[in-house]
């Protein structure tokens, strides 16, 4: 990366974090509902305009970092060669994992943690929708890009059992307190049994 993309980059970087920032300060102080975007904009001083140059709705601002895990997703997943692995199954789960490694004891989105106390809820079931069905059309790109023949319809039903897995996991990890170390732990006990049965289903060694 040259040193223009990265100043372009970091003004994007540090803006979305402010306005995360401000926007969580506010929910607790007066709810969700109470809260508006024109608050959260005075709040971390910058202009409405920068809100929606980085959020499409209020509601985003809970999925900072899911968002940022999608894409690297997206990206690690992007520079593997079509059709050089034996299951790809085996790599989404394992490229997951290694995301997952990223977040600690302490780094629990708000959206797992906090949406009961803030009046959220609702909002937050809606957005996260958007965010899995993001998910597993990334998933499913790469299965049939790894493996043309397999049929769409195995392909897509193998991610949802994926991204379902990783929201299991998420919430566990979430509940699971200050001693609940890393979420890759979590992420590989629900990952494996989805491998073991898709990972077999993919190559046409699984019923039909």
């Amino acid at each position: 990366m040259n040193a223009r993309s990265t100043a372009r980059g970091r003004p994007r970087a540090i803006s979305r974090a402010m306005l995360q920032e401000a926007a969580f300060e506010l929910f607790l102080e007066l709810g969700y509902d109470g809260t508006t975007v024109n608050e959260i904009t005075q709040r971390a001083g910058v202009s409405r305009g920068t809100f929606f140059n980085n959020f499409a709705a209020k509601s985003d601002v809970f999925w900072v970092d899911l968002d940022d895990s999608i894409d690297a997703l997206a990206d690690a997943l992007g520079q593997v060669p079509a059709t050089s692995v034996p299951d790809a199954v085996a790599v989404v789960a394992n490229t997951l994992v290694h995301l997952g490694r990223g977040y600690g004891a302490a780094r629990v989105p708000w959206a797992l943690t906090q949406s009961e106390f803030i009046g959220a809820e609702q909002e937050l079931q809606a957005s996260a929708l958007s965010r899995f069905v993001r998910l597993t059309s990334v998933v499913t790109r790469f299965i049939r890009r790894q493996h043309p023949d397999v049929a769409e319809l195995r392909a897509r039903t193998a991610a949802y059992a994926m991204a379902g897995a990783v929201v299991a996991a998420a919430q566990e990890w979430a509940a699971a307190g200050s001693t609940r170390g890393d979420l890759a732990s979590y992420l590989q006990s629900a990952l494996d049994p989805v491998v073991a049965g898709f990972g077999l289903g993919v190559h046409g060694v699984g019923p039909d």
